[in-house]
């Protein structure tokens, strides 16, 4: 049965490329009389054009990042006129899920983003089924309340690695990836409120003395977490140093680790220059799964 994939602004170089498979019927949003996707004023159009054209399954393609905001002001557009033209089975696909880092209550006033983003798709937009790739939100147990499938990009990652660095061991940054990724790391120590430690012991100096090593992780934001993780594996008589990242969301970021480690791996899950890693395929696979 074919597929309408309608991706957003952020997924179009992922769209095009599932297009050419025939599953596919991809429908591109149109663009306002200015032939744009944005108002002069920074307000976000969009136009389904092919609205009466639609397959019975429907899936909505977004990545929140290089613009979150109106990213998430776009996809939210696009589902509301689904809604309000058909009754069709609408499922949504987060290259990248922009707010899953705000997944906690930390303190009072705050709100789980992640959760109310989720909650709205399903409760609001009548979401069938929702996709992430590496979401950081992944494992915590709220997140069963949700038709969600997440799905990890690290072992696209690592193959593709491999082929220069056959002999990686691969180790996480911090608990969190741990936690993520299932492989050995450092643990943060808090030093204050805004200003964290890697502690690295016994065990995990033994593992990574005289090996290259593949530091695996989600999200490259500022790279503060990596550069730190990067010495601490240096100190331990660690060879060369791998990245390999699924979300590359800060520029400055990338750049900065690019510099520091022996070499970076980088999905296309947002639409960076420094990205060779491409998750179309697994985009492809895990719809075609469902």
């Amino acid at each position: 049965m074919p597929i309408t994939l309608i991706p957003t602004i952020s997924t179009e170089h992922l769209a095009k490329k599932m297009s050419k498979h025939g599953e596919f019927k991809v429908f591109f949003p149109g663009k306002n009389r200015d032939k744009k996707r944005h108002f002069p004023d920074g307000e976000v159009y969009t136009r389904l054009m092919q609205i009466h054209e639609l397959e019975k399954r429907v899936i909505v393609l977004h990545s929140g990042c290089p613009n979150p905001n109106a990213g998430l002001i776009e996809l939210e557009m696009i589902l509301q006129i689904l809604k309000n033209h058909t009754s069709h089975s609408v499922e949504v696909f987060f290259a990248y899920f922009a707010y899953g880092q705000q997944d906690k209550l930390f303190n009072p006033g705050e709100i789980n983003m992640a959760y109310t983003i989720l909650e709205k798709l399903v409760n609001y937009y009548n979401v069938k089924k929702i996709y992430s790739i590496d979401a950081h939100f992944a494992g915590n147990t709220w997140v069963n309340n949700f038709p969600l499938v997440n799905v990890s990009a690290m072992e696209i990652l690592k193959d593709y690695a491999q082929k220069k660095y056959p002999s990686l061991v691969y180790t996480a940054p911090d608990s969190g990836s741990t936690r993520r990724t299932g492989v050995l790391g450092a643990k943060k120590k808090r030093i204050h409120s805004y200003k964290t430690k890697n502690v690295c012991d016994g065990n995990f100096a033994q593992s990574v003395k005289g090996k290259d090593v593949g530091v695996i992780d989600d999200i490259l934001e500022t790279g503060g977490t990596l550069e730190h993780f990067f010495d601490a594996c240096k100190k331990c008589g660690a060879n060369k140093i791998i990245a390999l990242i699924t979300h590359g969301v800060l520029p400055s970021g990338i750049a900065r680790i690019k510099n520091k480690y022996d070499g970076l791996y980088l999905t296309n899950s947002i639409a960076t220059p420094e990205s060779q890693v491409d998750v179309s395929k697994l985009i492809i696979k895990t719809i075609l799964k469902s």
